[in-house]
């Protein structure tokens, strides 16, 4: 019985919360790697178009509501985010028309790309907090548990619960539809297969007859979706603040770094080793241990390797351990 508890502890409060945490990190790292991977330069301001997104999401979902417009059991940002993504790449589509496409057209060195790209993170940051505010909400409606952990009790005879909420599982399902999508578009399509050309071979893809410009649009397109879907998700799943997607920056990049920049699958990997990390160094071990130790060896505190507080510290050690050994990353995608 003990086991069985140690077993449902560690579902509780490792497995499932750092499965879903490393899909939202898996999507937003493979809006970075696209972005790297065909225009050759790290967008900081990525972290931003999640806020961006998942802010003119709340918006939409806010105008729902008001209208008595749900989805039943399931939250109604779902109806919202097609709007929330047509807003976010009609922005970056923008932002690329009127910033990038001037310093493409210099053949600039990726340096500079990354330094306008922070330019645009700021502005990026402030229109969203003008827009939505600076206060944390949370937009999350429908239903709450898929599990509830009383009745779980109950009807096992356990000590632990197990909770499993309705954001956590809709987060894992929404990202595997969406990554199978990508890559069966990636694959399979005549656009997708210029863009995998274009990344691989810019100046073969060219004299192929491969439009520049039109893949450019696309990928743009392709990571305004990825990223309003993946800060949707993490706001759903905890809650929106704009402030809160700056910080997911590091191990956003940390993941598409880690997994390999260029590399989709890279990216996946990346985002739950990263996830995996964070959630199994912070986590308090007393709990699970207490229950498949002896007494006599039962730790006596959290047995916590580290606080919470240095969570996104995991994201950065990792980082600069690949940075140093591995630079091109778990599946050899193109250094940093």
């Amino acid at each position: 019985m003990d086991f069985l508890n140690a077993i449902v502890a560690l579902l509780n409060f490792v497995i499932i919360p750092a499965t879903s945490y490393g899909a939202q990190l898996a999507l937003g790292a493979l809006g970075v790697t696209l972005i790297y991977g065909i225009l050759r330069f790290s967008n900081f301001a990525h972290g931003d178009t999640m806020a961006f997104g998942t802010g003119a999401v709340i918006l939409v979902t806010w105008w729902f509501q008001s209208m008595g417009i749900s989805f039943g059991p399931l939250p109604t940002a779902l109806l919202a985010l097609p709007f929330g993504i047509a807003v976010t790449a009609a922005l970056v589509l923008f932002t690329d028309r009127t910033v990038y496409r001037f310093y493409r057209r210099q053949k600039a060195a990726p340096v500079i790309l990354v330094i306008v790209s922070m330019g645009v993170m700021f502005i990026m940051n402030g229109i969203t907090r003008l827009i939505i505010g600076v206060d944390e909400i949370r937009f999350a409606d429908g239903g709450r548990f898929l599990i509830n952990a009383n009745e779980f009790k109950q009807s096992t005879g356990l000590a632990e619960g197990l909770a499993f909420r309705s954001t956590q599982a809709l987060t894992i399902v929404t990202a595997v539809i969406v990554v199978a999508i990508l890559f069966w578009f990636l694959n399979n399509t005549r656009t997708g297969k210029s863009m995998r050309a274009f990344s691989d071979n810019e100046d073969l893809a060219l004299l192929s007859g491969i439009n520049p410009e039109r893949v450019v649009a696309v990928t743009w397109i392709i990571a305004a979706g990825l990223a309003t879907i993946a800060g949707t998700l993490y706001g759903l799943d905890k809650s929106f603040k704009a402030f809160n997607y700056f910080q997911l920056l590091l191990p956003i990049f940390a993941s598409a770094i880690v997994g390999g920049l260029g590399s989709p699958l890279g990216a996946i990997a990346g985002g739950f080793l990263i996830a995996y990390s964070e959630v199994g160094f912070t986590y308090a071990w007393k709990k699970v241990a207490t229950y498949v130790l002896p007494e006599s060896l039962a730790p006596e505190g959290l047995a916590q390797l580290l606080s919470t507080d240095y969570k996104f510290a995991v994201s950065f050690a990792i980082l600069i351990v690949v940075l140093l050994f591995k630079p091109t990353g778990l599946f050899k995608g193109k250094a940093v």
